[in-house]
């Protein structure tokens, strides 16, 4: 049965294994739904503030390129073997931001994210991505916990 609740799902990636469990919740609801899935990675150029611009900064790049690259095939790979239609961007910007504004120039009706579920002073030095885009998001966000290895 179409749902016309979900006729766009983004799913927003970071490449991360516990980022996995996301996809696969991202693409399952996209399948139940019949929805189209947006495949995003944002290469955080914020993080390039404190390196030289020079060679290095370059290898850089082209190193966050490359992972974006593999983090959206994956997300593509698992659609297509699930038979959903998936179009995917790697895009620069500050993840937060840039996802949300993907999510408003393209009319997605949900965003699926996954989280390693910091707390305490990492998520408040470090900040979350999902965290920011669930609290200023205009359209529903669905954030998947991921597993995390305890000690």
């Amino acid at each position: 049965m179409k749902s016309e609740m979900y006729r766009k799902i983004l799913i927003a990636t970071d490449g991360s294994k516990p980022n996995k469990k996301a996809i696969s919740y991202g693409i399952e609801l996209a399948k139940l739904s019949e929805a189209k899935v947006y495949a995003l990675f944002v290469v955080d150029t914020a993080s390039f503030a404190s390196i030289p611009m020079d060679t290095g900064w370059e290898m850089v790049y082209e190193l966050l390129q490359k992972e974006g690259a593999d983090a959206i095939r994956v997300v593509e790979e698992e659609a297509k073997a699930s038979g959903v239609e998936v179009e995917s961007a790697v895009i620069e910007g500050h993840p937060s931001h840039e996802i949300i504004d993907f999510a408003e120039r393209n009319e997605i009706d949900l965003i699926v994210m996954g989280t390693l579920g910091k707390s305490g002073l990492d998520r408040f030095l470090l900040g979350s991505v999902a965290e920011k885009v669930t609290r200023n998001a205009n359209v529903p966000v669905l954030v998947v916990r991921g597993s995390v290895k305890k000690d």
